[in-house]
């Protein structure tokens, strides 16, 4: 009943809503963004989300937890798609479909300077460099790289140039002849930014054009009587022509085109994007999601235009193997027309060679779904089995596990990893210092790790806001019982595990109130639990020695007033360590060497604060 007064309530505030372009917010009773659409009519298309006309499950689903929405107008739709995008990225909703963070894309980088670097970066900045990208994956661009410099015999290593010409000896690279040998000075600027060019004629899949102006640039050097130089040409054309003849070719040597491939089945979904160029299979990019994740045209073309926004190359002709409405055609013509300089054609293939590439790309999205199937099945089949063992009342989707590491009593450092389905998810692990507990009592740390992670349980946003199915301690009862005790304060029900381990320091079994139970007979269980503690340990370990070392970088001292790095190194050196300095009088530490008594008052100060 509840729920109908709630839709009754969106769907009175979307029919108030103006027939104008704008994107929509929807939102949970949390106030935590789900789900974001765009539309180049509000009120229609907010409207029947909320209307009792039939709608897939996806959707359905999605709606049923919508307690809210808020909306912001646009000028076209093409502002709208381009706002969705960034709101998308901002929020990331649980139910949109959306590309991986950026900062992770690899790309080829071609650097502004007389003599032009070739590298591998993640970074795309505004440095005038060109960029190439992004690829499917680091071995990819790798892959690339070890092409472009054996055939054209550009440089890999970190010599500066001109700089560094004649300053050292040429490297076994040049001797393999696999480098041109810029440091030798054999070539001049000219030719190496003639090779340059050639590479980024390679890179945006115009090989033809490379071998064209290698042949007209060995005819140029042996008219010149520049033998040596007209050698190097020759060698590179053969070494191009020798890659074309094991590239797959799978169209016309003329062809340039990008073929789109959408799987869907009430599992998961699956993008395989095809690149081609010159007729051949340069890359291809995939894709999958989740079961909740909606796919429509709407999120469809949000996608790909956020796809295309990352492209440093848009060919002319971009095919997709699904139906895509008119209007959607439209929106994503119109917008990537704004990002390449040339026309590009948009269509679904009918008949012919790109078709039957098209059916092959599909089926590449089959496969990846089915993969991803697989993986998740296993992975369900342990978390059930995870469940049944520890008397769970849900399956736990999101584990949360808790080490502590320290290094005396200045170094200690609370890790968190987190385990969403199965996957370890490092983008949303985080580090605790310790800042109130005296001396090293795990305890009382793991106490304060965790009141810190729980106030966040009601945020609207961020993986903190997430509520854990299930919290594993890298400890036994002890540690469960202070943090059960802390639930209990806190009104908090959230099973808590410890995980013990054996003298060999092993995995060997969970305990809770119930007493210990022996994980070691159910191999896949054993086998998760083992990786989430080592992972814990790991990161937890690294948290801390991190904090060592900024510590030894920028002691605790320093933090003192009138004491900087050399009177803090003296201080160390003379009590043997902090500990020690804290116990000592004023005077002990006025005694010290090149300390005033108003800084042993102020350090005795800082240390004794409660006294």
């Amino acid at each position: 009943m509840e729920n109908d007064a709630v839709i009754k309530k969106l769907l009175n505030k979307a029919s108030a809503l103006p027939f104008s372009p704008g994107v929509y917010i929807m939102q949970d009773r949390n106030g935590k963004v789900i789900y974001v659409g765009k539309s180049s009519k509000l009120k229609n298309r907010v409207s029947q989300y909320f209307q009792s006309s039939e709608k897939d499950t996806k959707t359905s689903k999605m709606v049923s937890h919508v307690y809210d929405f808020d909306y912001i107008l646009c000028d076209t739709e093409i502002e709208a798609l381009v706002l969705e995008n960034s709101l998308i990225k901002k929020h990331t909703p649980r139910y949109n479909i959306r590309l991986k963070d950026a900062k992770s894309y690899p790309y080829i980088k071609i650097t502004d300077e007389a003599y032009p670097k070739i590298m591998f970066t993640r970074k795309r900045l505004n440095d005038r460099a060109k960029y190439f990208g992004p690829y499917s994956g680091v071995s990819t661009v790798y892959s690339i790289l070890n092409i472009l410099q054996r055939t054209l015999g550009l440089p890999s290593c970190k010599r500066k140039f001109p700089a560094d010409i004649g300053k050292e000896r040429s490297c076994i690279y040049y001797q393999m002849k696999q480098c041109c040998g810029v440091c030798t000075g054999n070539i001049n600027e000219s030719e190496y930014n003639s090779l340059v060019s050639c590479a980024i004629d390679i890179l945006r899949g115009n090989t033809a054009s490379a071998l064209r102006e290698l042949r007209n640039q060995m005819q140029k050097y042996s008219e010149e009587q520049r033998y040596e130089a007209a050698a190097r040409a020759r060698d590179t054309i053969s070494a191009l022509e020798k890659i074309g003849e094991k590239q797959h070719i799978v169209a016309n040597p003329e062809e340039e085109e990008d073929i789109i491939a959408l799987y869907v089945d009430e599992f998961c979904s699956s993008i395989t994007i095809f690149y081609v160029r010159e007729g051949a299979l340069s890359d291809k990019q995939e894709y999958v999601f989740g079961a909740e994740q909606i796919i429509d045209d709407e999120n469809l073309v949000s996608f790909l235009s956020e796809h295309y926004s990352h492209r440093e190359y848009i060919p002319q002709k971009i095919y997709y193997s699904f139906d895509l409405n008119e209007e959607s055609i439209e929106l994503l013509y119109n917008y990537i027309s704004t990002l390449s300089p040339h026309k590009v054609t948009i269509k679904k293939p009918q008949k012919g060679d790109i078709y039957k590439l098209a059916n092959l790309a599909y089926t590449n999205a089959m496969q990846k779904a089915k993969a991803y199937k697989f993986d998740s099945m296993k992975d369900d089949k342990r978390l059930i089995k995870l469940a049944e063992m520890l008397s769970l009342e849900v399956v736990p989707e999101r584990i949360e596990a808790y080490d502590i590491s320290n290094l005396g009593e200045e170094h200690k450092t609370a890790g968190m990893i987190v385990c969403e389905k199965g996957k370890l998810k490092p983008s949303e692990y985080r580090s605790f210092n310790i800042k109130t507990v005296e001396g090293t009592d795990d305890y009382a740390c793991m106490y304060e790790a965790i009141s810190r992670r729980i106030e966040h349980l009601n945020d609207s946003l961020g993986s903190f806001s997430k509520y854990p199915d299930l919290i594993l301690l890298d400890g036994g009862m002890g540690h469960v019982n202070v943090i059960k005790k802390l639930f209990k304060e806190k009104d908090i029900d959230i099973p808590v595990f410890g995980m013990v381990k054996d003298d060999y320091h092993k995995t060997r079994q969970l305990c809770s109130d119930n007493g210990e139970i022996d994980i070691a007979k159910e191999q896949s269980v054993f086998s998760l639990i083992y990786q989430i503690q080592e992972e814990v340990h790991r990161y937890s370990i690294n948290k801390m020695t991190n904090a060592k070392r900024n510590t030894i970088r920028h002691s605790t001292l320093e933090r003192v007033k009138g004491i900087g790095a050399v009177k803090a190194k003296n201080l160390l050196s003379t009590f043997g360590g902090l500990s020690e300095i804290k116990k000592a009088n004023i005077d002990d530490i006025a005694s010290v060497k090149g300390i005033t008594s108003v800084d042993a008052i102020n350090i005795y100060k800082f240390f004794n604060k409660n006294n």
